[in-house]
């Protein structure tokens, strides 16, 4: 059986590279660390470029054109990837959104093959999302006011069962947002690609509006002015799908006019979030810096995804996770 050369382009844990290596007959583990960005936190897949010598860069080039499968994307110049990698069939992303990334450098209009992390991320981001609703209905920051102060006063509460939570997008990550809502005794309507027109009619009676769907041309935009709106007085904006989903001037407007009861935003416009967005000084607002999805098992479950997706590959079988040019996801 002829040798399969995987790539590993962004830091795996040697547990987990030991495990690509073993996950078939005839593979070839590429993984040179040294070479790869500095990772800043655990299972971070950006990281922090590195500086490479002469021979540094050479080597890198190197196990790019030898690679058949990759691991995440050529972290110098993936624009290049089809001339860099020239025989590279098929691309691991580390991400579940890859549609923004891939049409940006061109790569949607090559012939390599990408499958996302699509699923890898949905409880710990439906957990976000339950946290979003209640750290608002719980009233967590007047709570975190009067501790400051020292003030003891009783009051009544709010409770999150028995409101209505509209779930837009209903991949993976949506239906478990929907599972862990309807869990807490909340009447959820899901909304996914073939019921977004019905958006402006069902947002009058949501009370916890959770954006899961993926960035496309269809769905940029999506919530704007008119639809927040469309919101009843008090309700909850929840968005972990993409910044540009929402109109973040509308957003502000509607936040700082007390119209919504908050927003818990782990996406957004421009990120790194710009120090002077007023999203960071408004109290009704709790910023999480694209990061609800990161938890300490993240590199095991891709893991886990890839060998499987691998074996796969080998045996000429329909891979997981497919990326579909077509619809952006």
């Amino acid at each position: 059986m002829p040798q399969t050369a995987v790539l590993i382009a962004t830091y795996l844990e040697p547990e987990h590279v030991g495990r690509i290596a073993a996950a078939a007959p005839g593979v070839e583990v590429l993984y040179e660390p040294e070479l790869l960005p500095i990772p800043r936190y655990r299972c971070d897949h950006t990281g922090t470029p590195r500086t490479l010598s002469a021979a540094g860069n050479a080597r890198w080039e190197q196990v790019l054109a030898e690679a058949d499968v990759a691991f995440d994307f050529d972290w110098q110049d993936p624009a290049r990837l089809p001339q860099r990698a020239p025989k590279l069939r098929w691309v691991q992303a580390t991400s579940a959104g890859i549609g923004g990334f891939v049409q940006r450098t061109g790569l949607e209009g090559t012939g390599i093959t990408f499958t996302t992390a699509a699923g890898i991320h949905a409880v710990p981001l439906a957990e976000f999302a339950v946290t979003g609703a209640l750290y608002f209905v719980k009233g967590v920051p007047e709570l975190r006011r009067r501790q400051a102060a020292h003030r003891w006063e009783r009051y009544t509460t709010a409770q999150l069962a028995g409101r209505t939570v509209t779930v837009v997008g209903l991949g993976g990550m949506g239906r478990q947002v929907a599972r862990s809502f309807e869990a807490l005794g909340c009447t959820v309507v899901g909304l996914g690609r073939d019921r977004i027109a019905e958006l402006d009619e069902v947002l009058p009676g949501t009370d916890v509006l959770v954006l899961c769907c993926p960035l496309t041309p269809q769905t940029e935009g999506l919530i704007g002015a008119a639809q927040l709106e469309r919101l009843p007085e008090g309700a909850i904006l929840v968005n972990i799908s993409r910044g540009p989903v929402v109109d973040e001037t509308a957003l502000i407007e509607a936040l700082a006019g007390d119209r919504l009861a908050g927003a818990a935003l782990d996406v957004f416009a421009t990120e790194p979030l710009p120090a002077g967005s007023p999203l960071w000084g408004l109290d009704n607002v709790l910023v999480s810096p694209h990061s609800a999805s990161t938890v300490a098992t993240e590199n095991a479950a891709i893991t886990d995804l890839f060998c499987d997706n691998l074996r796969r590959y080998l045996a000429g079988e329909p891979l997981r996770n497919l990326y579909h040019r077509d619809r952006g996801y």
